[in-house]
Parts: C-alpha cells; sequence; structure tokens
C-alpha cells in the first residue's frame, strides 16, 4: 500500500493505492495549529492501517507558509568581514520602478544579527586570510547575546573552497549542538553573492520550524506503527528522504504545488498532448505552470512572495506562478467602493461562509453556492453539507453597498477571481512568448475544474482536461515522483578552450556525490540516473541557460554544444549569435532514481468522433438538472447534472452541464462538450467566445 498526503491552506488530501491497484481518497479540513491532526482525520477517515504501507510520499506548504507570514526562527548570519550588507543591498534593480511606495524585500535575519568573522578565499578557492578564530569566538559570543536559535553561513567564495565554513560549521556544532545549523557550501555551490545568502539564510530561518513539523509527523506515523519510506516532496519535481529535508528545508519551497504540474505532463503524455499549461485551483491559491514537449519547465532562481519583493532562492524550482485567488478568496469593497477579490482568504477556519464553521465574508465558494455551481448535497460526497442561505447572506454583504442582486454580485465575483487566475496562466505563457491556443489547460484542485472552462475561454485556449480524481491531483502525484537531487558547482572556463576529457573529469565528482546522497536516500544503485548539465552564456552576458550533457556530444564534440545553446537561447529569447565565444559559468548534475511502482496515465487517447455520437451512453450517469447561473444577465439556465464515475468511455456530455465528482465538478458552458477518454481523463471542448459549436 502507498499513501501520499498533500497540505494546503483549505484542505488536506489523502490518496491511497491499495495494491490490487484500487484508489482511495478524502479530503478534510486542514488543522493550521497543528497540520498533524488534519494528517491524522485523513488517515482515519479512510481507515488506514499505517502497518501495512510501503511508502508514504508528502507535500506540505509549512516551509513558503512560514516565510510570507514571517513566522520563522530567530536566525543568525556568519559572513566575511565587510560583507554583511550583502544580504540588505540586494540587487540594484527595481523592479516595481513607477511605484512610488515602493520598498525591497525585508531581510529575514536584522543587522544585528549579521555578524563578520575574519577570513578571505578568492574566487578560485585560494586562501588570501586564514580563519581568524577570535573574531570566530566574538561572532558565536554576539549571536548568544541575541538569543539565536538558528545560524546561517555563508562566507565569500565558499563555493569555490568550502573549508573556512566547514571550519566554523564544527566550532557551532561543539558549542551550541542545539542551534539549527545552515552552511552555504552545503545548500548551493554557486556564484551570485546576494542569491547564495537570501537562500543560506531561508533555510536557515525555515529549518527549525520545519524540523519540529518533520518530528512530529514522524512521531504520528511511528504511534501508528508506521514503518515503510517516509519521503517528502521537492521544488524540484522529487522527492527526498526526512533525512535530507532537515537539512535542506529550504527545496520543499513549493514542495504541494510541483506534484500537480507533474501529474498534468503524465495526463498529458497519456492523452497524445505533450504540451500543456497545469492550472491547480485550491482554496487559498490558482497555480499555473507550463510543460513543453513533456518537459516541466525549471527556474534555477525563484523570488519566495513575488519577484518585485519576494526573497531570492537559488535553487531549482519548477516554473510555477502563484496567485491569491481559491475557493476561500474572500471578496470585499476598496476604498473606493469597487469590488475585490482576494489574496486574503477564508482559508480553513473560519472557512467560507456556506461552511457553517464561523465564516461571514463572502468568498469565491459561497458565489458559485448562489449561481447554482455547487451542490449543496453533494459537497465532497455529503460529507460537508453547504448552507445556501449563508452563502446569500455572506454575498448580500458586497451586493448591497454596490446597489447588485445577490446572483448579480456572485456572478461579478466569480468574473473577477476568474480575471485574476488567468493572470497566472497568461504569465507562464504569453508572458513568456509562449501562445496559450497551442497547449491543452489541465485542471486540478476543488476549483480547477469548476472554473477551467471560463479561463481557458478568456486566452483563446481551445482544450481542457480533467484528469481522474482531479480534486486530490496533487496529492495522487506525489506518488509519481521520482527520489532527485540536483547539484551544482560554479566553473568559469571558456568552452571552447576545454574538451571532452576535461569537462568529464569535471563532472564525476558532482556525478559520484549525487550518487551518493540518493544511496542514502534508498535509492538502489541500479536504479540511479545522473543527467550532465552545463550553465553556458555568450561571453560579455549575465544570465546562463543550463544545456544538457548527453552521450550524442562524445561524438559529436563541444561543437554540438555550442549548436544546441544557440538553438535554446533563439528559442528563448527569439536570437542567437552562433559566431560568438561561449562561457562555461556551472556544472550542474540532476540525479533521479525512479520509483519501479509508481502509477501512471495510461492508455491511447480517443479518437475523434462527432459531439453528439455518444450522447446516449451518457444519459445512464444522468442524475438530473440543475438551474445554473452562467451570465447573471441571461439568469438560470436548466443544466444536466451528471456522475462522472458513471460515465463510459467514450461518452459525450454537452454543455451547460454540470459533471459531479468527489470534491470538484467540471462546468461545461451553454456550446462546451466534455468526452471521457480511454485513461479516464475527461477531455473537454471549450466553445470559442461569443459562439457555441
Amino acid at each position: 500500500m502507498r499513501v501520499a498526503v498533500d497540505i494546503g491552506g483549505t484542505f488536506t488530501d489523502v490518496v491511497v493505492l491499495d495494491p490490487d491497484g484500487t484508489w482511495r481518497a478524502t479530503k478534510v479540513l486542514t488543522t493550521p495549529d497543528d497540520h498533524t491532526r488534519g494528517i491524522a482525520h485523513g488517515l482515519e477517515a479512510l481507515g488506514i492501517d499505517l502497518r501495512a504501507v510501503e511508502r508514504l510520499a508528502h507535500g506540505s506548504t509549512i516551509a513558503i507558509n512560514t516565510v510570507i507570514e514571517q513566522k520563522g526562527a530567530r536566525a543568525g548570519l556568519i559572513t566575511t568581514a565587510g560583507f554583511r550588507d550583502v544580504y540588505e543591498i540586494g540587487r540594484s534593480n527595481r523592479p516595481d520602478a513607477y511605484n512610488l511606495h515602493f520598498r525591497r524585500p525585508e531581510p529575514l535575519i536584522p543587522r544585528e544579527r549579521r555578524v563578520e568573522v575574519r577570513e578571505r578565499v578568492n574566487a578560485r578557492g585560494e586562501v588570501l586570510v586564514p580563519l581568524d578564530a577570535t573574531s570566530l569566538a566574538a561572532a558565536i559570543a554576539a549571536l548568544e547575546a541575541q538569543g539565536v536559535e538558528a545560524v546561517a553561513v555563508c562566507l565569500l567564495h565558499a563555493y569555490a573552497n568550502p573549508a573556512h565554513e566547514q571550519a566554523i560549521g564544527e566550532a557551532l556544532r561543539a558549542r551550541h549542538p542545539e542551534w539549527y545549523l545552515s552552511l552555504s557550501s552545503a545548500i548551493v555551490r554557486e556564484v551570485r553573492e546576494y542569491e547564495r545568502t537570501s537562500t543560506t539564510a531561508l533555510n536557515a530561518y525555515v529549518g527549525p520550524v520545519v524540523s519540529r513539523y518533520l518530528a512530529s509527523l514522524e512521531a504520528l506515523l511511528a504511534e501508528r506503527g508506521f514503518r515503510g519510506q517516509l519521503l517528502i516532496m521537492q521544488s524540484n519535481g522529487g522527492v527526498m528522504s526526512v533525512e535530507a529535508a532537515r537539512v535542506r528545508p529550504v527545496a520543499m519551497m513549493e514542495s504541494g504545488p510541483v506534484a500537480g504540474v507533474m501529474g498534468a505532463a503524465a495526463v498529458g503524455q497519456a492523452l497524445d498532448q505533450p504540451n500543456v499549461i497545469s492550472f491547480d485551483m485550491g482554496g487559498t491559491t490558482a497555480k499555473a505552470s507550463l510543460v513543453r514537449g513533456g518537459e516541466l519547465e525549471i527556474a534555477t532562481t525563484y523570488y519566495v512572495g513575488g519577484y518585485a519583493t519576494g526573497q531570492p532562492l537559488l535553487l531549482p524550482v519548477v516554473d510555477i506562478v502563484e496567485v491569491g485567488a481559491g475557493g476561500g478568496s474572500i471578496a470585499w469593497l476598496d476604498g473606493a467602493g469597487a469590488l475585490k477579490v482576494g489574496p486574503r482568504s477564508a482559508g480553513a477556519v473560519p472557512g467560507p461562509a456556506c461552511f457553517g464553521l464561523g465564516g461571514e465574508a463572502p468568498t469565491v465558494t459561497d458565489a458559485n453556492v448562489v449561481l447554482g455551481r455547487i451542490d449543496a448535497d453533494q459537497f465532497l460526497g455529503g460529507a460537508l453539507r453547504i448552507d445556501c442561505e449563508r452563502a446569500e447572506h455572506a454575498v448580500r454583504r458586497v451586493a448591497e453597498p454596490l446597489g447588485l442582486s445577490v446572483r448579480e454580485a456572485a456572478a461579478g465575483i466569480v468574473t473577477i477571481a476568474d480575471a485574476n487566475m488567468a493572470l497566472a496562466v497568461r504569465a507562464v505563457s504569453v508572458e513568456r512568448g509562449r501562445d496559450p491556443r497551442e497547449f491543452a489547460l489541465v485542471v486540478s484542485g476543488g476549483g480547477g475544474p469548476l472554473h477551467g472552462a471560463s479561463i481557458a475561454r478568456a486566452l483563446g485556449i481551445p482544450w481542457l482536461i480533467v484528469p481522474q480524481r482531479a480534486s486530490v491531483f496533487s496529492a495522487e502525484g506525489l506518488l509519481t515522483a521520482p527520489l532527485r537531487h540536483d547539484l551544482v558547482q560554479t566553473f568559469l572556463a571558456d568552452l571552447a578552450q576545454m574538451d571532452l576529457a576535461e569537462l568529464a573529469a569535471r563532472l564525476a565528482p558532482l556525478m559520484a556525490e549525487a550518487r551518493r546522497a540518493l544511496a542514502a536516500d534508498g535509492a538502489p544503485p541500479e536504479a540511479i540516473v545522473c543527467q550532465p548539465l552545463l550553465d553556458l552564456r555568450y561571453v560579455g552576458q549575465e544570465h546562463t541557460l543550463s544545456v544538457p550533457v548527453d552521450a550524442a556530444f562524445a561524438h559529436a564534440g563541444l561543437a554540438a554544444l555550442h549548436a544546441r545553446f544557440d538553438a535554446l537561447h533563439a528559442e528563448r529569447y527569439g536570437h542567437s549569435a552562433p559566431h560568438e565565444p561561449l562561457q562555461v559559468v556551472n556544472l550542474r548534475v540532476r540525479a533521479t532514481a525512479p520509483e519501479p511502482r509508481a502509477p501512471a496515465a495510461v492508455g491511447a487517447p480517443a479518437g475523434s468522433r462527432d459531439p453528439t455520437g455518444r450522447a446516449r451512453d451518457a444519459e445512464v450517469a444522468r442524475r438530473g438538472t440543475q438551474a445554473i447561473v452562467f451570465d447573471a444577465a441571461d439568469g438560470p439556465l436548466p443544466s444536466g447534472v451528471y456522475e462522472r464515475a458513471r460515465l463510459p468511455v467514450g461518452a459525450r456530455v454537452a454543455g451547460p452541464a454540470l459533471i459531479q465528482e468527489y470534491g470538484t465538478a467540471t462546468l461545461l458552458w451553454p456550446g462546451d462538450w466534455a468526452e471521457v477518454t480511454p485513461p479516464g481523463h475527461l477531455r473537454v471542448r471549450v466553445a470559442p467566445r461569443g459562439r457555441a459549436t
């Protein structure tokens, strides 16, 4: 038996894959005061005997929430004399140039807790000034006086020679074994002093919080007899052991949403649609990410909290754009009386008003209830009763000041939420030079299938894919994730002056280290796959592109690497300079060990049929008719209601309709139609804006 647990802002999802291939899933309200309580509720709801569980994969928002809510540890920073303000100075760019009230990101470690030691290493790793023991003792004393519980150590050029950082680490462990220790040379061995310092500080800031959470999770599981393998989802699309997570908790920043992107890529491949946009709408946020040619888009620099004012993170992260729009997003009126939605959320406590758990503010979920898009009797399979009167009362709080009916206000709330979420999809497509009309939109989460058609129509996306078990899709994706570690080492050199033998010799230590890391996580040696990459740039450029190095280059030579970089540069930026020399900046290794029994989305894509050809097959799943408001001006339309689990392969459903399943429902607008594909996923043809097909 294998289990996956994904903790979101509103719901905690638990998915079980039994030995016979049967899937079971549940959604329970997240318990923010103690996340393990929510996990326990989910395990109990499914009657899981943890003694029979071989593998438990876990995704959580605890790391990123700790940063955004600024509830991390009281941390200190030790750095090279003269460089403690690098962390605060940051970069000279001004992302929001015309905002007179713009403020730079606030360091997580204030200046009084940033201390210096006398030492100096140059960019080649040569020691210019030995580590001074007296200054180190003074630095430790200063941190003791500040009452820190975590320490980040980031020395100048430690990526080239970590000896001084390691010596400081030994001194700190000897004197204060209770302090959480974060060494930059153990987190990221890469140039860019500000980003490397920020990453190390982030790791120290979230380290104690994550460590305490992991300890409580292990205690819960052990108490219930769990003896299997516990794996934690990373931001790079792989999982790691609990021990690795304690050392590098910063790798968990986008732990939950990434699993959904991986699942979207697998579903796209199963339906012969390698280009997809993953869209996951939960209770608190909506997340979008682009998959091209079956490959996830990976960013090597990520900003926790957004590019303008967020904290830089210099680690590989699946490129996800997140907006504060979800089912629990609160509708409110600004000072000018305009209707706004989000980013504040009702979360799990008190939740939307319709949950009847104490919430009074109008939310997107309440608006959907008013519009008839949520069946009050079937929410979460009937486990959570929806109070329609409370939903109407909440929406009335914004309707009356605007002089609107409750229905008009609800339609306005949903329209604004859809527009906000469409911006996330635009950000990963249009703003990156990709045409969204060439992609299919894979929707998941509790709200994705409900809002997907509207978002797709706004961007001209013709196809919508609703995977099986869409409401717990991210949790399910955790079971497909391989063990993975990404290692990097800065190495500056002219590509033309290297040869393949030298390149192989430089990469060999990284590949050996990656294999050891995966072996420590329990990966069998024969399952480990190492992919070397080079970060290259034209001489004179600042930023790089990662180019995979595979066996083909052993025969074609470095010229093939140059040509591959030119092609990537032209694809990303619209131009290239084939005659310009290239510079190597970093060596990378991406090491993975796929789970041999990972479930996969398999099956051939459904054949093309006339939209009405299989309509009668769908009648076996019809539960009745429901009045649904699509446009407030048109009023409610009688819409067919179908039970997804009873729809046979090949069945067609024409809109207006609502296809219900556990935890969510797919809304088909007039003119849309959906077909059940052989793997069991719904493929929806979205009618173009302004006309039906």
